[in-house]
């Protein structure tokens, strides 16, 4: 394993030389490390698209690690991870991507991922975006997730994207059954002429379903960010949009919500608020001796946590 790569999964999956359970390890396109348990089996596609890791029913308090590195530039990496998480199990899930680019020639992630969750099924699923390196290359990844959510399940998922990515877009879209719970918070952060798009996509289906969809960003320089989000209610159920962002410089965010409803118990809300940093924040922490770059600073790292 490259030395650049073990950077990375410092970087994306907090690795301090091993894993903690089940777990693959993709650099450049192929595995260079790979475990299964007793309960959480890491298998390779028999076509060699990818994973998939099926957790046995029952399986409570366990993790499995599932992280991809690119070291080099002039390199497109496609990948598709299926998780299949049985009946009343319970895990984590970390999925970094790291991007290491010394070149001038651009280098690219996208992950195609899938989850199953069967009936009273929960799963944690981690997620961290970082780009590095002093080429002048750019840096893309564009995660797709697909979503979906038998009676009574439940997914979390907690992505972040605060370091190097020049382009991004990212695409979730989920299906929740009777009972089932889906929570995506997301954090962002684009600086000098970076781009990111965020789109979701989720259709309640299911008596008592449920979506909590939170964004928040920040958009530095001449950095753009935009927002899509669309929940469609087709049965009584529950759906939450938010989208929080902050601008400097010249940054510009976009946030465009759509809500639709087909059942009169359907009940669906979307937040938005897009704006600076308020001169009294700034202040307040000048007066501890920060100068406002710094103040700025703290203010930004505390609304991306």
């Amino acid at each position: 394993m490259k030395a650049a790569t073990e950077e990375l999964l410092k970087l994306v999956s907090d690795w301090k030389g091993s894993f903690c359970g089940a777990y693959n390890i993709r650099e450049d396109g192929k595995s260079v490390g790979r475990l299964s348990t007793e309960h959480i089996k890491v298998e390779p596609k028999q076509d060699g698209t990818g994973l998939d890791i099926i957790v046995a029913p029952g399986t409570k308090g366990e993790q499995v690690a599932i992280p991809a590195c690119v070291t080099v530039g002039d390199f497109n990496d496609l990948v598709y991870n299926d998780f299949y998480i049985g009946e009343g199990a319970d895990v984590t899930i970390v999925a970094g991507c790291g991007l290491h680019n010394d070149t001038g020639e651009a280098a690219r992630h996208n992950g195609i991922h899938r989850f199953f969750l069967k009936k009273g099924s929960h799963a944690k699923y981690i997620e961290k975006h970082v780009g590095v390196g002093k080429g002048t290359g750019r840096r893309s990844i564009d995660p797709v997730t697909e979503v979906f959510l038998d009676e009574d399940a439940m997914l979390e998922m907690d992505t972040s994207q605060l370091s190097g990515i020049d382009t991004t877009r990212r695409v979730t879209k989920g299906t929740c059954g009777k009972g089932a719970k889906l929570v995506i918070h997301e954090h962002l952060l684009t600086e000098k002429d970076q781009r990111a798009t965020t789109e979701f996509e989720v259709s309640l289906d299911g008596e008592g379903s449920s979506v909590d969809l939170v964004s928040r960003s920040v958009a530095k320089d001449d950095s753009v960010q935009s927002y899509r989000s669309k929940i469609v209610g087709n049965a009584r159920c529950t759906g939450h949009s938010e989208c929080d962002a902050i601008i400097t410089g010249h940054g510009k965010v976009s946030a465009s919500p759509q809500l639709d409803a087909n059942n009169e118990d359907a009940a669906l809300i979307h937040e938005a608020a897009i704006g600076k940093i308020a001169g009294e924040q700034i202040l307040k922490l000048r007066t501890f001796g920060l100068t406002e770059e710094e103040a700025e600073e703290k203010i930004i790292q505390g609304f991306l946590r």
